[in-house]
């Protein structure tokens, strides 16, 4: 060997800077650094035996020594007088971009091992307590009137991925509780689940003003509490709501067009991408859209259809 730093070492170099800046940057931080150890000391203390599924083995490897495709960014004349928020809230899309490629490159894709009921509740209310207390988008989080972390089944099988919450989850605390909500919950009912049996969240806790999409530095400050639940829940498929939420989730740029009637991988889950109520509710004949990929989804899971309840309809 040269000694001359591979290009791997470069990419890892630049990670553990990313994170670096992140941390430094952002104080308010800390409160969420704190939460995440002790979470993954409850995981990593837990005496309880493995599941046998394969979709809960090990451990994932950290990210900084996984290899990531993604290309070093190059660095920018940023002003002296910039915010170190502002800096951190840049860093942070190619921090979450570069982690996302390093997970989506894992040759195992895996859960931690799985915490029983309680410790997972435990785990998940100490998450909504940091979350609660967020004030990493100066906007967002001095225009929400709470924060909208998710509800459902600890063990869902099936997680559903939202955008962000809207007026009506605003002012309850609760995901998909407005119009698009009803709809979603007809849905649901359709496919021969209640809402308790699943559990939903969104790419966002707290309500753009608006209505407006999500910012990507938004996303990219939100991600490490969305795959903290999707590492706690464990769920075999999750459903990405809308455009928004799959391009987010799957880092891929593609309209949702092109993304539904195929499965993807996040860490053990199936992935399943459709259209978002909100826009069945502009546009109905959608609908029987969202009714094929949903079906899909349920052949996937071993439903056989004609149980479901309107099936002699």
């Amino acid at each position: 060997m040269s000694g001359v730093p591979t290009e791997i070492d470069v990419i890892r170099a630049v990670q553990q800077q990313l994170r670096d800046a992140i941390w430094a940057g952002l104080s308010e931080t800390v409160a969420s650094d704190v939460c995440f150890e002790q979470i993954h000391q409850l995981i990593e203390s837990s005496t309880e035996p493995l599941l046998t599924d394969e979709t809960a083995v090990v451990t994932p490897p950290s990210p900084s020594v996984v290899e990531s495709s993604q290309p070093v960014p190059k660095k920018g004349s940023r002003s002296s007088s910039q915010e170190p928020s502002e800096v951190a809230a840049e860093v942070a899309v190619v921090k979450a971009k570069s982690e996302h490629a390093a997970t989506m490159k894992t040759a195992s894709r895996t859960f931690p091992k799985r915490l029983s009921l309680t410790k997972t509740n435990e785990a998940l209310t100490a998450l909504s307590q940091t979350v609660a207390a967020c004030q990493r988008c100066r906007e967002l989080s001095s225009t929400r009137t709470q924060t909208v972390f998710g509800v459902g089944n600890p063990q869902a099988r099936v997680m559903f991925i939202g955008e962000a919450p809207g007026a009506d989850e605003d002012a309850q605390g609760e995901p998909f509780v407005g119009r698009a909500g009803q709809l979603l919950n007809k849905i649901i009912a359709a496919c021969g689940w209640q809402r308790e049996d699943l559990y939903i969240c969104n790419i966002l806790r707290c309500r753009p003003p608006g209505n407006r999409n999500p910012l990507p530095t938004e996303a990219a400050s939100c991600r490490e509490y969305l795959d903290a639940q999707i590492d706690l829940v464990q769920p075999e498929y999750i459903v990405c709501w809308g455009t928004i939420a799959a391009q987010n989730l799957l880092g891929d740029t593609q309209p949702i067009s092109r993304l539904r009637k195929t499965f993807f991988d996040y860490k053990a889950a199936r992935v399943l991408c459709t259209y978002h109520p909100s826009y069945l509710l502009r546009n109905p004949s959608a609908k029987k859209d969202v009714w094929e990929d949903l079906q899909l989804l349920l052949v996937e899971m071993g439903i056989d259809l004609t149980t479901l309840p309107n099936a002699a309809k």
